[in-house]
Protein backbone atom coordinates (compact mmCIF):
# COMPACT_ATOMS: atom_id res chain seq x y z
CA UNK A 1 0.00 0.00 0.00
CA UNK A 2 1.33 3.63 -0.70
CA UNK A 3 0.99 6.16 1.86
CA UNK A 4 2.37 9.44 3.03
CA UNK A 5 4.75 10.51 5.54
CA UNK A 6 4.34 12.84 8.10
CA UNK A 7 7.54 14.08 8.83
CA UNK A 8 6.42 16.01 12.13
CA UNK A 9 4.71 12.71 13.40
CA UNK A 10 7.86 10.48 12.72
CA UNK A 11 9.85 13.28 14.46
CA UNK A 12 7.90 12.61 18.02
CA UNK A 13 8.79 8.98 17.66
CA UNK A 14 12.05 9.43 18.93
CA UNK A 15 14.24 11.76 21.05
CA UNK A 16 17.71 10.08 20.49
CA UNK A 17 20.00 12.86 19.14
CA UNK A 18 23.25 11.63 15.67
CA UNK A 19 21.12 8.33 15.47
CA UNK A 20 19.42 8.09 11.55
CA UNK A 21 15.79 6.80 11.41
CA UNK A 22 14.85 5.30 7.75
CA UNK A 23 11.16 7.05 6.90
CA UNK A 24 11.87 5.67 3.18
CA UNK A 25 13.37 4.18 0.19
CA UNK A 26 14.11 5.00 -3.20
CA UNK A 27 16.29 4.20 -6.06
CA UNK A 28 19.09 2.45 -3.98
CA UNK A 29 18.33 5.93 -2.11
CA UNK A 30 16.94 5.84 1.94
CA UNK A 31 15.73 8.75 3.49
CA UNK A 32 16.35 9.29 6.63
CA UNK A 33 14.90 11.34 9.56
CA UNK A 34 18.01 12.52 12.64
CA UNK A 35 17.55 15.13 15.45
CA UNK A 36 21.22 16.60 15.90
CA UNK A 37 22.63 18.06 19.23
CA UNK A 38 25.87 18.73 19.71
CA UNK A 39 29.24 18.55 17.80
CA UNK A 40 29.46 15.24 15.98
CA UNK A 41 32.89 13.94 14.44
CA UNK A 42 35.39 15.08 11.37
CA UNK A 43 34.38 12.15 8.85
CA UNK A 44 34.06 11.47 5.05
CA UNK A 45 32.24 9.18 3.11
CA UNK A 46 34.49 7.60 0.20
CA UNK A 47 31.84 6.77 -1.99
CA UNK A 48 28.62 8.23 -1.09
CA UNK A 49 27.33 11.67 -1.50
CA UNK A 50 24.87 13.08 1.08
CA UNK A 51 21.98 15.48 1.37
CA UNK A 52 21.13 17.69 4.53
CA UNK A 53 18.00 19.09 4.37
CA UNK A 54 17.15 21.16 7.35
CA UNK A 55 13.86 21.27 9.19
CA UNK A 56 14.33 22.72 12.77
CA UNK A 57 16.77 25.02 14.25
CA UNK A 58 20.36 25.66 12.65
CA UNK A 59 22.99 23.16 11.65
CA UNK A 60 26.50 24.33 11.55
CA UNK A 61 28.77 22.44 8.68
CA UNK A 62 32.67 22.66 9.54
CA UNK A 63 35.01 22.27 6.31
CA UNK A 64 38.74 22.68 7.36
CA UNK A 65 38.76 25.77 5.02
CA UNK A 66 34.98 27.15 5.93
CA UNK A 67 31.48 26.21 7.13
CA UNK A 68 28.38 26.79 6.18
CA UNK A 69 25.18 27.27 8.41
CA UNK A 70 21.75 26.07 7.22
CA UNK A 71 18.76 27.17 8.72
CA UNK A 72 15.43 25.82 7.90
CA UNK A 73 14.47 25.25 4.26
CA UNK A 74 17.81 25.02 3.06
CA UNK A 75 20.22 21.92 2.25
CA UNK A 76 23.57 20.96 1.19
CA UNK A 77 25.02 18.31 -0.83
CA UNK A 78 28.38 16.95 0.21
CA UNK A 79 30.69 15.39 -2.23
CA UNK A 80 32.10 12.05 -1.39
CA UNK A 81 35.40 12.32 -0.06
CA UNK A 82 34.86 16.00 1.53
CA UNK A 83 35.84 15.45 5.04
CA UNK A 84 33.16 17.72 7.40
CA UNK A 85 31.74 18.00 10.67
CA UNK A 86 28.39 18.77 11.89
CA UNK A 87 27.68 20.58 14.61
CA UNK A 88 23.61 21.69 16.23
CA UNK A 89 24.43 24.11 19.35
CA UNK A 90 20.63 23.50 19.60
CA UNK A 91 18.41 20.91 18.72
CA UNK A 92 18.38 20.25 14.98
CA UNK A 93 15.59 18.24 12.92
CA UNK A 94 17.15 17.23 9.53
CA UNK A 95 16.10 15.00 6.67
CA UNK A 96 18.79 12.65 4.70
CA UNK A 97 19.06 11.52 1.60
CA UNK A 98 21.77 9.02 0.98
CA UNK A 99 22.82 5.74 -0.47
CA UNK A 100 21.95 2.62 1.05
CA UNK A 101 25.48 1.50 1.81
CA UNK A 102 26.02 5.20 3.85
CA UNK A 103 27.42 5.01 7.07
CA UNK A 104 26.56 8.00 9.48
CA UNK A 105 29.95 7.99 10.79
CA UNK A 106 31.72 7.73 7.12
CA UNK A 107 35.18 6.44 7.25
CA UNK A 108 35.10 6.38 11.61
CA UNK A 109 34.37 3.92 13.51
CA UNK A 110 33.33 5.30 17.23
CA UNK A 111 30.37 5.93 19.75
CA UNK A 112 28.26 7.65 17.38
CA UNK A 113 28.65 4.78 14.84
CA UNK A 114 25.08 3.35 14.06
CA UNK A 115 25.31 0.18 11.84
CA UNK A 116 21.83 -0.93 11.95
CA UNK A 117 19.12 1.76 11.31
CA UNK A 118 15.79 1.87 12.92
CA UNK A 119 12.57 1.76 10.46
CA UNK A 120 9.62 4.50 11.49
Amino acid sequence: MIEKVNLAQKFELFSDHWSPKIVGELNGQQVKLVKLKGEFVWHHHQNEDELFYVLKGELIILFRDHEVVLNPGEFLIIPQGVEHKPVAYEEVHMMLLEPISTLNTGNVKNEKTVETLERL
